[in-house]
């Protein structure tokens, strides 16, 4: 008996002309775990750093803990929202306006309502750095909802953004 496909395509948007925000929405609660892949993504500005956020919530409910690479150094950083005034999950490392860039987040026990939403990023930009991304979203709803922005209001000007439901992960 053949076994079911792991990863299943849930949406796809692939950016045409510039664009604030990608959203995600109803997404199902029929799947263990969420993957969304962003694959060539540039901006409209250099060194804008991509921001999530979930349910459309906006409260300060959000931490990450980041290990980056330049190639010629590595770091670590930690922070709650970013800023004290920031209302977003992220940031997902500066994505430019001309060196495609990619990520992949990871979206554990997302229809969970029994614990905080944990996700695992990852993010390339060859010309910039990697890094390797822990966040925290301190709420026990389920995830229904992803939206995508760049810092300062700039726009997505290319990129396949594709959402996946994983199956008994």
């Amino acid at each position: 008996m053949a076994s079911a496909p792991t990863y299943t395509p849930i949406a796809t948007y692939t950016v045409s002309s510039a664009t604030p925000t990608i959203s995600f929405t109803s997404i199902p609660s029929t799947y263990t775990d969420l993957v969304l892949i962003i694959g060539s993504a540039l901006s409209a500005t250099s060194s804008k750093g991509g921001l999530f956020t979930l349910n459309s919530d906006t409260g300060t409910n959000y931490s990450r803990t980041e290990l980056y690479g330049t190639g010629s150094s590595a770091g670590s950083s930690r922070g709650t929202n970013i800023s004290s005034s920031a209302t977003y999950i992220g940031a997902i490392t500066g994505f430019d306006t001309t060196n495609p860039a990619n990520a992949i987040l990871h979206f554990m026990n997302y229809s969970n309502t029994a614990t905080y939403k944990t996700v695992l990023g990852r993010f390339t930009l060859a010309t910039q750095e990697s890094d390797a991304t822990v966040y925290l979203w301190r709420s026990t709803s389920a995830i229904n909802r992803i939206d995508l922005n760049l810092q300062s209001s700039v726009n997505w000007t290319a990129g396949t953004f594709t959402l996946y439901g994983i199956v008994a992960a």
